[in-house]
């Protein structure tokens, strides 16, 4: 998934478009979408499906998948949001519902009201979404990390996350070796075998990931690593007319039809 996001985000058709105004149009939406009502909401979540798949010419495919992954851990939490369960010997009233389970005096049930909140709740939860991988799939991390720090963005933070971002993809090779390793040698055949050599896996996961982070370690002091991560100067780019207006505009309209349904 990693890869996949590195790769869209340097070959996209957006890629030559201002990271400043990208990443500020697309906080400016989410802020809208935070707030707004459930239409609202909604034409925000299309309006960036419009920017992804039209402007910037990413796979539909590509853009629901991503979409669908970030939603499970919202479909987990499902049904904590919209099932209760009611003692109807304490007089409990259960709400307006569907019941799901009855077993003695105890019932399961879906809420009906909850399960509305739920259905408003993911319409904001794919709103913001989008709007976040506007910036995530457009721009490459390393243009993210050059507008943070024209934003002021701690140093120490900076470069916690530069290691970070690295270190993932340390992690991911490795595992990767790992697994191959295994499968070219016999293993993850069967159940049983799979959770074996998982576990193994995952064990010697660490050491081996360590041992390369120590590798990139010495790497950097051989080039002179001064305890400063240092960033190449952020270099402004500019903003095709027809994206200003329209984004000005489209902004514009969000706002005045959420003031006409909340004041109207």
């Amino acid at each position: 998934m990693m890869k996949t996001i590195d790769r869209l985000s340097y070959g996209n058709k957006l890629r030559a478009v201002s990271p400043m105004w990208k990443c500020g149009f697309a906080a400016l939406l989410l802020l809208i979408a935070y707030v707004a009502h459930p239409w609202i909401q909604l034409l925000i979540f299309l309006w960036m499906l419009i920017w992804l798949i039209g402007y910037a010419a990413i796979p539909a495919k590509q853009v629901a998948l991503m979409l669908g992954a970030s939603c499970l851990f919202f479909i987990g939490s499902l049904p904590a949001l919209i099932i209760e369960v009611r003692n109807m010997d304490f007089g409990h009233e259960m709400a307006h519902g569907i019941v799901l389970f009855s077993l003695s005096h105890w019932t399961i049930y879906m809420n009906l009201t909850s399960l509305m909140s739920a259905g408003q709740l993911l319409i904001r939860i794919m709103a913001c979404v989008s709007a976040s991988f506007f910036v995530i799939l457009t721009t490459p991390m390393s243009e993210l990390f050059q507008v943070m720090k024209v934003l002021r963005v701690p140093t120490l933070v900076l470069e916690i996350m530069m290691i970070t971002y690295r270190f993932l993809f340390l992690l991911s090779d490795t595992a990767h070796d790992m697994y191959t390793a295994q499968q070219s040698r016999g293993g993850q055949s069967g159940f049983a075998g799979k959770i074996r050599d998982t576990a193994t896996l995952i064990a010697r996961l660490f050491v081996k990931t360590m041992q390369r982070y120590q590798g990139l370690t010495n790497g950097l002091i051989s080039r002179g690593f001064t305890d400063e991560l240092r960033l190449p100067p952020y270099v402004k780019k500019a903003v095709p007319e027809r994206y200003k207006v329209e984004a000005c505009m489209g902004v514009a309209v969000l706002v005045i039809l959420e003031c006409w349904i909340r004041w109207g």
